[in-house]
Order: C-alpha cells, then structure tokens, then sequence
C-alpha cells in the first residue's frame, strides 16, 4: 500500500465529519432559535372567527390566537403573528416563513406525510348547515346528485365530503368559513360542512340557516410544525400539557369554542 492509499481513508474520513458538523450547524435549533431572538413566528388565519380574527378593536385574538399568546408570555418571548388564508399555512411553515401553524388543523395522514403535530388541543364536532327552505334535515340528505356542498379550501372536511357524501358537487372556497357560509345565504351552494364553532356562529348571523341533524364525524385538531423540529414539538407538547392540567385550556374552549359569548366582546 503507498502513501496515498493510506491517507486516502483518513481524508475521507475528516471530509465527512466536516459535512455532519457543517449539517448540524445549518440545521438550527428553532427553540434554540427563539431563546436568542426572543421571537415566536406564528402562522395563523386570515379570516376564521373563533380560531382566528381582527375584532371590533382591531386586536388579533380568538381560540388559537389566546392559547399562542399565552405560550409567548409564559417563555418571555415576543410573538409575530403572521396572517395567511387557509391554503397558505402549510407552505409559510415548510419554507421556514413561520415556525409553526396555530390554527384548528386536522392531522391527517396525508397532512402528516409533510408536517408533524402536537397532541390533540380538543376535539371537534363536524357538521352541516343549510338554509331551512332547502328542506334538508341531517347531513345525509346532501348525499343526492344535484346537491352542492361548500367547504374551505384545501380543508380536511374536502375529503370528507367526498367519503360521506360521494354523489353531492364539491365546491372549494378561499377566503375561510365566512366566505363558506356567504356562499350557503346567497344560494350559490346548497350546504356547506364545516365544524360547531363556525357552524354555531354563521346561523346567528344569516337568518334562516341551519345546523342540519346529526355529528358527521369528531376531530382531533392540533398545531403543525416541520417534522424535523424535535425540540419545538416538545416545547408545544409541553404547554398544551400544562394548560390542560391548569384548567386554562378549559376555560379557553368554554369561552371561544363552546358558547358564543366571545361575540358581545368582539364583534
């Protein structure tokens, strides 16, 4: 063996412990990331009242929004709010735009072939709403050729329409549950599915739409993050933990989730 073959091995060995100490470095801790900036990146909605919304004030606040500023005060951190409509949030977060998305998110399968998720915040009913003179009385009278069904664009309730309800029109809207239920009152869909929370407060607004009968399905829904941030999903995890056991959390969802009274003061 020369003296090349001998110090071939050597070189390559130092070349690739450079490539995992030059991929750690790049490869940054967001946690790590936030302690030093002192700044929490957070994606959140547009437009969708409870989760998400400017109220009468001005403020950004609703369900998502008051658990993140929480998790801010708690860590001394100062939270950038960054508005996307629905179909938006996933990408903000992949391209690093955002180091989370805090909204009421389903983690489907296919969602998770992208993204990780925290542990379930709650748990959502899904429903239909219809005006009354349309005649329908639960969800499954949708499932009829001719029938038109409005959802949020790129939602999970997309495929849910397809799965309980096959032979009905799908039609996607931007623009969040409003524009959803916007398009039920004007008539430009028949139905629309979507869950409780948005459900309970577009009846209140538009007379003559109702809750058709019966839950179509409950969801988990949680907070996204990039797979590969271990530490964040930690960090997350851990306050979701802590609120649920300091009864926050519940008296979050009483307020934003489960009754409308966040409407007198925001609305």
């Amino acid at each position: 063996m020369n003296k090349m073959q001998r110090i071939l091995p050597l070189v390559t060995s130092v070349v690739a412990l450079l490539g995992m100490t030059s991929l750690s470095v790049s490869a940054q801790d967001v946690v790590e990331t936030m302690s030093k900036t002192g700044v929490l990146h957070v994606a959140v909605q547009t437009q969708g009242p409870p989760i998400s919304f400017v109220d009468k004030n001005g403020q950004r606040t609703g369900l998502a929004v008051e658990i993140v500023k929480g998790l801010a005060e708690a860590s001394g951190l100062t939270l950038d709010l960054l508005d996307y409509d629905w179909k938006g949030l996933i990408p903000a977060v992949l391209s690093k735009k955002a180091d989370f998305i805090a909204a009421d998110m389903t983690p489907t399968q296919k969602r998770a072939l992208k993204l990780n998720f925290t542990i379930p915040i709650f748990y959502s009913e899904v429903l239909s709403i219809s005006m009354n003179n349309k005649g329908f009385k639960s969800w499954r009278d949708l499932n009829k050729q001719g029938v038109s069904i409005g959802v949020v664009q790129a939602s999970s309730y997309v495929d849910m329409v397809k799965n309980f309800m096959p032979n009905a029109t799908l039609k996607e809207f931007a623009g969040g549950g409003p524009s959803v239920a916007q398009a039920v009152a004007s008539g430009r869909v028949d139905a629309a599915v979507m869950d409780r929370g948005g459900a309970m407060q577009y009846v209140k607004v538009y007379p003559g739409m109702q809750i058709l009968d019966d839950v179509i399905r409950k969801e988990p829904l949680a907070f996204a993050l990039r797979p590969d941030e271990t530490h964040l999903l930690q960090y997350l995890n851990n306050y979701i933990r802590f609120i649920q056991t300091d009864g926050e959390l519940d008296r979050l969802l009483a307020y934003w989730w489960n009754s409308t009274a966040w409407e007198k003061d925001h609305k």
